[in-house]
């Protein structure tokens, strides 16, 4: 039977994750070179390529793709069963990895991680900020945060996040310059802020009233991937935003910005934290989800 080392494979992964063997032997406190004789001889015991190496990148080959999509859990729960296995007579320890928005994970920052963190010390919590929908598991997070709508139905969701309500809004300034929009198509003469995913897909507005529904592909003189960028932009008098209402809402009851065609603001199910259903959690995602969950229901 073909026998893999235990540091082969974590070391295989690190490649992958970092793309790089130098970077990746700076993470194991081992030479490149040695890694490189390492990935050679893996390579020529399973009798495939796993990296296409040029002077300047490495990139996984479609094998090493489909081998990282199997390892990469095996090594998780590997990682997992030592965790446990040192848990049980100490205390809990071990790292979540989650992929996020910066506003998705905001919540969790200020009003879970304080006192999950304080209760255990020896986990290890990363956030990876990411505007596109990332498949959690073939990337490698442990757990992933997004709105219910958009939450794979194989995946384990925990509710935290109220029902979400996103609107148009512009500055006084703005609105002195133009007439205020009195239906969507209206938008259509607006200087409107577009945002674009990660994965250069422009969000088109939907607006919704009364079983009538306006999905509208607005044009406008600036397009960004933050919304905290968005609503500043709405605050200077660029344009239109089309952002949570929660993100502005200091600013709409201060006056700053005016909520446009209020009526056709739709609402829909809030943020969650997911992962995998047919996978045994590791034990600081298990305590980190009952930590979320404590709180959502206390809220």
């Amino acid at each position: 039977m073909l026998r893999v080392g235990l540091s082969e494979l974590t070391a295989f992964i690190a490649i992958a994750d970092q793309r790089s063997f130098r970077a990746a032997a700076r993470t194991l406190g081992v030479s490149p070179s040695a890694l490189s004789h390492s990935m050679r001889g893996l390579e020529a015991r399973l009798e495939v390529r796993l990296f296409n190496r040029t002077t300047r990148s490495v990139a996984l080959t479609e094998a090493g793709e489909q081998f990282l999509r199997r390892v990469r859990p095996a090594i998780a729960d590997l990682e997992e069963a030592v965790n446990q296995a040192a848990s049980a007579h100490d205390r809990p320890s071990g790292s979540i990895r989650i992929s996020a928005s910066e506003a998705s994970a905001r919540p969790l920052v200020r009003h879970v991680l304080p006192d999950f963190l304080a209760a255990y010390p020896d986990i290890h919590v990363e956030f990876v900020v990411d505007t596109r929908l990332v498949d959690i598991v073939a990337d490698g997070f442990d757990a992933g945060i997004r709105v219910f709508d958009d939450v794979p139905r194989d995946m384990i969701a925990v509710r935290f996040g109220a029902d979400m309500r996103f609107a148009a809004v512009a500055s006084r300034e703005y609105l002195s310059c133009h007439e205020p929009p009195k239906a969507p198509h209206d938008l259509a003469q607006h200087r409107c802020i577009r945002f674009r995913f990660e994965s250069g897909t422009l969000y088109r507005w939907d607006l919704e009233h009364r079983g009538k529904s306006a999905n509208i592909d607005v044009a406008g003189p600036m397009t960004l991937g933050n919304l905290n960028l968005m609503i500043e932009a709405a605050l200077a008098g660029i344009g239109i935003a089309w952002v949570p209402q929660d993100e502005v809402a200091e600013h709409l009851a201060s006056g700053r910005l005016v909520h446009l065609l209020p009526e056709w603001s739709p609402s829909f199910p809030g943020l969650c934290l997911y992962y995998p259903a047919n996978r045994h959690p590791p034990t600081a995602l298990r305590l980190f989800a009952q930590a979320v969950r404590e709180w959502a229901n206390n809220r």
